[in-house]
């Protein structure tokens, strides 16, 4: 396979690039990026050598077509994305502008191009949030309710995804998947966020809704999932990719805080931020029983070992830092 992988210097994008690289070494790996604040060449560190790296937008389709052509491309997984939700709030434009009609753009090109696979990698936002107590989970059938311009930007990206498909046959497959954590995560996530500032001593702010939760899953077992679809999934279709382990934002506090010896003290409750979800948690019986996938990576242990990468690897993350554009502990301060 010759793979296009945008978003290629960024969190999930560059693991599935060293992880693809590890697993297929006989493929051709193109990371596509415009190297925006979150994402760096040095999260290609040990890999860039190997694989062709172009520096260009999605919202380019020019730029594009040239690297489909110039690679003669087989395959686009489309990785990038504006992705924080507190900047979404702050500059919803620059959301829209990426996720949407970026997409659109490169559906274009690789429909233009002739591709033959375009993968899109969503997020389980696009589907709204769950009552803390509720019983069920979202499928692959549940109806869209973004409640943030984050996840309604990642809902017109999916929408514009199956419009080509239905309209072009472009040959097309989705994953919605739950909130990855991992190394070379850009420190303005939370994990990353909590483990950055504890090594530091510095406050870990939690949002005062403290027992809202997320599903985690490592980013080795949602790249694997990705493979699977790739390899075994049907055209057209969407798989959701998740691990079924929640934890609330003061569970992932008190977990980093233990694996670094850190005292309780350094939590800090601040505003929550507007539209603020409660819950998210993905049905994976498809990919399961389709596919044969499921989670490897046991949390306690996933978790334990990000903390130590992120102790271990302080020359990655500390120039990053001052390139968050958001600090999370003045929603109520009038700042914002």
């Amino acid at each position: 396979m010759r793979i296009l992988v945008t978003g290629g210097a960024g969190f999930i994008g560059s693991a599935f690039i060293r992880y693809w690289r590890e697993q297929h070494p006989d493929d051709q790996l193109v990371a596509y990026d415009v190297l925006t604040y979150a994402g760096t060449m040095g999260s290609l560190a040990g890999v860039i050598d190997d694989i062709a790296f172009v520096e260009a937008d999605i919202r380019d389709i020019d730029a594009a077509e040239r690297a489909i052509d110039e690679y003669g491309i087989d395959t686009v997984v489309n990785f990038a994305a504006e992705s924080h939700n507190s900047l979404a709030i702050l500059d919803p434009g620059r959301f829209f502008s990426t996720n949407v009609m970026g997409t659109q753009t490169m559906l274009e090109a690789a429909r233009r191009r002739g591709v033959g696979r375009f993968h899109h990698i969503s997020t389980c936002e696009v589907y709204g949030d769950l009552a803390l107590d509720a019983t069920y989970a979202f499928n692959e059938e549940s109806p869209y309710r973004p409640r943030t311009p984050y996840n309604a930007s990642k809902a017109g990206s999916d929408h514009a995804v199956r419009a080509y498909s239905e309209t072009y046959e472009l040959p097309v497959t989705i994953t919605n998947c739950a909130n990855n954590y991992g190394p070379y995560q850009f420190p303005e996530k939370v994990i990353p966020l909590f483990a950055t500032r504890a090594l530091a001593d510095q406050p870990l702010p939690l949002y005062a809704s403290t027992q809202n939760r997320r599903e985690w899953l490592h980013v080795d077992d949602h790249c694997r999932a990705i493979e699977a679809v790739l390899l075994k999934g049907r055209i057209g279709e969407t798989y959701h990719v998740g691990s079924g382990v929640e934890a609330s934002i003061e569970e992932i506090a008190d977990a980093i805080l233990a694996a670094l010896d850190k005292p309780q003290s350094l939590k800090m409750i601040v505003p929550d931020r507007p539209g603020h979800d409660r819950r998210y948690l993905l049905d994976t019986t498809k990919i399961q029983t389709e596919l044969g996938w499921q989670p490897t990576i046991e949390f306690a242990q996933g978790i334990a070992d990000t903390v130590a990468w992120y102790g271990e690897n302080k020359s990655w993350w500390a120039p990053l830092l001052e390139r968050s554009p958001v600090v999370e502990s003045s929603w109520g301060d009038g700042s914002k």
